[in-house]
């Protein structure tokens, strides 16, 4: 077998977890590995290839190493408190230690019914799968911390949403996937011996300098908010909209997770939503730090058991952490835009250019990526007039372009461009590419899934080759909503 598992999320006590081993695909078939992926796991990627391989990646023929399980968490979604959720569709068989001996999870996203299904099948439907695969890779090429996609498999099967559609299974890779919503689930349950020993469990696999604070549990929440502060600036920067920041949805360890209803904004919109149901907004692109910083607020919540002192003094202690979250966001937030513009460091200066120009973009309606993206190849050509054209109040552009040269100072042009070029994609996996990719493998079609995934990989790049992923959708290709995969 190619894998062996060491599952130290396993060795927690029994109700973290149901054990649960995954349906085996009936017919399972690779549509695509991540031998990249596979190599950096220290895998044997030709192993995987056969017919045992596909099969695991699948859900059947595991190791004896495995020891399959769904994770019991709880959370707040769209706001409303749901007591238990847990993996309904996914199954972790166990966690791999890579080469240099980092930790990581291997989860089957699709991989049939479990104790937390709640009704459901289980199933996930090849659109989904492929979105995932997408998106995340998408992600981590630019940089994000993400959930990553090891292999997307085809099961065999037909399963039934709105229509019948071919069932698929994502292999996806994880530092963990503990959540906010896992400790949510001990806080409700008063179980204080559990939070105790989930934090000893996160501190140890992913923040081991806590263990040697004062309060240990004060420092995991500092460490968790500093983490989700940068993420979310770092969405922002790429105009990425999660679309269901539910407390399920955000991680420990600081990556992204669960790709549902996500996509990346075309025409800059700071209220943009793509999430089918957030007909309210919640999760809109602007709302995200808010969110952010609410989600953090429930895990600071389910932590004060494991404070000191009366609960008083505990709850402040809690919202002294929470209160660095706003600063810590906008000085990440801060760095990462004055870095689309060319500046080395964050200032009131750079800040007011920031805002103004987002202001610029929404009213004139340019889209996000290009805009950044023109910026940039003008100041390594040193002619700024495609950006200008870009908007139609063409004055008002023409003055900010002044200032903006005048922040670079002389010669500045050419250290700018060198900061920007590394701040800006030209490239980022367009909804309407996605959609093109996915409806193609629907009609048997491959290529254009392969085709986006190469494209993607190298995000930053002069690619002349991809040239036409850079463009973005034309009226009729607009993708106005996007779907959970369930």
């Amino acid at each position: 077998m190619p894998i062996l598992f060491d599952n130290s999320y396993a060795r927690l006590p029994a109700r973290f977890y149901a054990l649960q081993p995954p349906e085996p695909a009936p017919a399972p078939a690779l549509l695509r590995l991540n031998e990249g992926l596979a190599e950096r796991l220290g895998l044997d990627t030709a192993a995987l290839r056969t017919p045992e391989g596909v099969a695991m990646l699948a859900g059947g023929a595991l190791p004896a190493s495995a020891q399959p399980l769904s994770m019991a968490y709880a959370g707040h979604q769209f706001g409303n408190w749901v007591p238990q959720l847990g993996d309904g569709r996914a199954v972790l068989l166990g966690e791999v230690v890579a080469p240099d001996g980092k930790r990581f999870d291997l989860h089957l996203k699709g991989a049939g019914r479990t104790p937390f299904s709640r009704g459901g099948d289980g199933k996930a439907a090849l659109g989904p799968v492929l979105r995932e695969y997408i998106v995340s890779e998408a992600m981590a090429a630019l940089g994000v911390p993400t959930t990553r996609a090891l292999a997307a498999s085809l099961t065999g099967e037909i399963i039934r949403r709105e229509t019948p559609e071919p069932g698929a299974v994502l292999a996806r890779v994880a530092a963990s996937h503990i959540r906010v919503g896992t400790f949510q689930y001990f806080y409700a349950r008063k179980d204080t011996e559990a939070l105790e020993a989930l934090m000893d469990h996160v501190i140890q696999r992913h923040y081991p300098g806590a263990s040697e604070a004062e309060v240990p549990a004060l420092a995991l929440l500092g460490a968790v908010a500093g983490r989700q502060a940068d993420l979310i600036a770092h969405w922002m920067q790429i105009g990425f909209i999660h679309g269901v920041m539910n407390t399920d949805n955000m991680t420990i360890s600081g990556e992204t997770i669960d790709y549902g209803p996500c996509a990346f904004m075309d025409t800059y919109n700071p209220a943009q939503v793509f999430s089918s149901i957030d007909h309210q907004g919640r999760y809109a692109f602007a709302n995200q730090p808010a969110i952010a910083h609410w989600n953090l607020a429930q895990l600071a919540q389910s932590l004060l058991p494991l404070l000191p002192g009366d609960p008083e003094k505990a709850a402040s202690q809690a919202q002294g952490v929470l209160d660095g979250f706003a600063p810590a966001f906008a000085s990440a937030y801060g760095a990462r835009f004055a870095a689309k513009i060319g500046l080395g460091q964050s200032s009131a200066q750079s800040r007011t250019m920031i805002e103004t120009l987002l202001d610029l973009m929404a009213k004139d309606k340019v889209d996000f990526t290009v805009a950044f993206s023109t910026l940039t190849r003008g100041a390594q050509s040193g002619d700024l007039s495609a950006f200008q054209g870009l908007f139609t109040s063409h004055l008002a552009a023409q003055a900010w372009v002044e200032i903006w040269q005048d922040a670079l100072g002389p010669g500045g042009m050419e250290k700018a461009a060198e900061i920007m070029r590394r701040a800006n994609p030209r490239i980022i996996p367009r909804n309407h590419r996605v959609e093109q990719a996915i409806k193609a493998a629907y009609d048997h079609d491959l290529q254009p899934f392969e085709t986006l995934i190469e494209a993607v990989k190298s995000p930053f790049q002069e690619q002349p080759e991809f040239t036409a992923y850079e463009a973005p959708p034309q009226p009729h290709e607009v993708i106005a909503a996007t779907f959970c995969g369930t």
